[in-house]
């Protein structure tokens, strides 16, 4: 069975979620502790949402330096399979994975609502299993979530076709672009504001919809 590890921060809130989905999707989760820097073997990380070190300084801005994370942007950089999500996501560009960054949102608003996103690449391993166009359904919920980027960032992203999800039916927070996701440049790596890990069970999501990076996920190890 696959081994996906899953990071738990001081101040994490959706970790259990994120293994959860792990294991729905036919995968092992393993436990990450901040503070360690051994990540057990795994072939994929996940950086699951929440509040780590309280977003002090800035959202992720201190989880991106825990030791855990040095050992996950060493094996990102030799093609280890990474998801950041929310707080995550906020960790992988503060740790420099990911270009751009996530501002408080437009109206200085908490968002938590349903949201639609349209899948913009299929070329990542967490996007494999769908086609370019289809939308989704997950929640959505930051105050840090308007995604930012210098203008010649936004351009080489949108060229290189590295949007990897973009809000459809609304911009919740302001984001550039419509932008709810990015990837990095050999699209290993991956980081979005909206919580797939929230809608894999019809009981509890608005959806199964997020089940599918998962399932991605595991297929394109299965396949390596």
């Amino acid at each position: 069975m696959t081994r996906v590890g899953v990071i738990t921060f001081p101040g994490t809130l959706d970790d259990g979620d994120a293994a959860r989905a792990v294991r729905r999707a036919g995968g092992e989760p393993v436990a990450l502790w901040h503070a360690d820097s051994d990540l057990q073997g795994v072939a994929a990380v996940i950086v699951p949402g929440g509040f780590s070190y309280g977003d002090y300084l800035r959202a992720g801005a201190i989880a991106s330096m825990a030791p855990i994370m040095q050992s996950v942007i060493d094996a990102a950089r030799v093609g280890m399979p990474v998801l950041g999500i929310c707080n995550g996501f906020q960790i992988l560009c503060e740790a420099g994975l990911l270009p751009g960054a996530l501002l408080r949102n437009a109206g200085l608003h908490f968002v938590c609502r349903d949201q639609r996103l349209r899948i913009e690449t299929t070329a990542t391993p967490w996007t494999r299993d769908f086609s370019v166009g289809d939308e989704i359904v997950v929640p959505v919920k930051n105050i840090d979530g308007r995604y930012h980027a210098d203008a010649a960032t936004l351009q080489r992203l949108e060229a290189e076709n590295r949007v990897v999800f973009r809000y459809a039916g609304g911009n919740p927070n302001g984001s550039l672009n419509d932008i709810a996701g990015v990837c990095s440049e050999d699209g290993r790596v991956v980081g979005l504001m909206p919580h797939p890990e929230h809608a894999i069970d019809e009981l509890t999501g608005p959806s199964t919809d997020g089940l599918g990076l998962f399932r991605s996920l595991l297929g394109v190890l299965a396949a390596a």
